[in-house]
């Protein structure tokens, strides 16, 4: 599996600004925004390009524009958080949503929620901010998977070497972006240092 982390002084701003506490839940969300563009901007180096003739003001030309096969799948509720930055800059991008849950009696995620466009030979992005242990974000792609994406891309704002570990082992072929790879995970199961619970933080539920 490929991870990139994000080197950029763009990054380390917003991230900061995400993970102090004291940030109001308006400013958390547009922050959130602001960092999802340098994420998709790492993340779309792979799509192809077909050729374009245009005419600029002085003569003809050939130009380059993206092809139309991009699918981005949100995982919910906190993935809506890096929705802007994908419709902003990936022309023609449909959209997908899952609803991930942990079962109460066999702590394994699970589905409450489906709607997905066409994915087959499909460039896919998911955008899951937090991968802590791995468990929604893996159960994300092996539905994506099902539908014989052309490739599969995962947006994480923060990660934990422990969730890395986890997607590594079962997912060897998509490509990780993430902004930062914490130090670790506490008892309760959150990235240290972190920055709390991403989607109390984006829709001010805290």
């Amino acid at each position: 599996m490929k991870v990139i982390e994000l080197d950029h002084p763009l990054k380390e701003h917003y991230l900061t600004i995400l993970r102090d506490k004291n940030t109001d839940f308006d400013t958390f969300r547009i922050s959130a925004s602001k960092l999802s563009y340098l994420l998709v901007v790492e993340s779309t180096k792979h799509l192809s390009l077909k050729n374009k003739e245009i005419d600029t003001p002085l003569v003809k030309t050939m130009g380059s524009e993206i092809e139309n096969n991009s699918v981005a799948i949100s995982v919910l509720r906190a993935g809506l958080g890096l929705v802007d930055g994908v419709k902003e800059l990936i022309p023609n991008v449909s959209f997908g949503y899952i609803g991930v849950q942990r079962n109460e009696n066999t702590a394994e995620p699970e589905n409450y929620y489906e709607k997905l466009p066409e994915l087959t030979d499909k460039n896919v992005f998911i955008l899951e901010p937090m991968l802590a242990t791995g468990g929604s974000l893996s159960f994300a792609i092996e539905t994506v998977k099902k539908y014989n994406p052309k490739n599969i891309h995962a947006l994480t704002v923060i990660a934990s070497p422990e969730g890395v570990e986890a997607i590594k082992k079962a997912h060897s072929d998509i490509t990780l972006i993430t902004a930062s790879i914490d130090e670790t995970l506490n008892e309760q199961w959150y990235i240290v240092p972190g920055l709390g619970d991403m989607g109390d933080r984006l829709f001010g539920t805290t």
